[in-house]
């Protein structure tokens, strides 16, 4: 199987998705890691320019420790938007992948960019295989199944601070290691968080968040939380792989 899990910035799998695709990665599936946008805002000190090549830089590492085939962004920072010459890139993309696991980020979340990316990622699998829906650089329809699975949000709240609450956990106690080391491969963001939103140690931040979705989830240690997006236009009813592979 092929499991791709798409994101609106660098460092945003990491933080909320990596331990869940390690495991996919662990059970057989081969593994996709893309950043819509490409954090050329992320910098105090860089230009827009020079912001987006290390932090592109930063992502290939990751997905290379992770063992996994990184794709390059497809928007700056802050404009990622629904409308149709976006969703025929993003549609492009997901149909040369041709994934039958999407982990995406929450369609509820506290800023726009992770909201779009969820809409698009969502809209580009639902159009899969629609023959006149136009993909940009062209790409050829796929007609395979995909289960589609939404990430909390970071923090674990929506936009109006009131909690996600997910379908179900992935435990991910055995990917904690390696999900933190492609977490530090995003150094260019510990100094950016620290003065922007005052998270002190992102990578303890990471591990706090997994050590708290495993409290919900009331048996496991670490964990990560997902929503399954309805299966309306995408599979059948019962096709659940992250279920069925990581017994979730």
């Amino acid at each position: 199987m092929i499991a791709l899990a798409a994101a609106a910035h660098p460092d945003d799998i990491e933080l909320m998705m990596a331990g869940t695709l390690l495991r996919l990665k662990d059970a057989g599936c081969e593994i996709h890691l893309w950043n819509l946008a490409n954090g050329c805002c992320g910098s105090n000190t860089l230009s827009r320019e020079e912001a987006a090549a290390v932090r592109w830089a930063e992502a290939q590492a990751s997905a290379k420790l992770a063992g996994g085939t990184a794709h390059p962004p497809l928007f700056n920072d802050l404009e990622i938007f629904y409308d149709t010459p976006s969703l025929a890139h993003v549609a492009s993309v997901i149909r040369r992948i041709q994934p039958d696991i999407i982990l995406t980020q929450s369609p509820q979340d506290y800023m726009e960019d992770h909201e779009n990316t969820s809409r698009l990622v969502v809209a580009g699998a639902f159009t899969r295989a629609m023959r006149n829906m136009p993909a940009n650089p062209p790409s050829a329809p796929c007609d395979k199944p995909v289960a589609v699975y939404h990430a909390l949000p970071h923090g674990l709240n929506d936009a109006l601070r009131q909690p996600v609450e997910p379908h179900f956990y992935a435990d991910i106690g055995q990917a904690l290691v390696r999900k933190r080391a492609m977490l530090a491969c995003h150094a260019s963001q510990k100094e950016w968080l620290d003065v922007t939103q005052g998270m002190d140690a992102y990578l303890n931040e990471m591990e706090r968040m997994s050590r708290d979705v495993g409290r919900m989830s009331g048996k496991f240690e670490f964990a990560e939380g997902w929503r399954r997006h309805s299966h309306l236009g995408f599979a059948a009813e019962n096709f659940d792989p992250i279920a069925d592979l990581l017994n979730s």
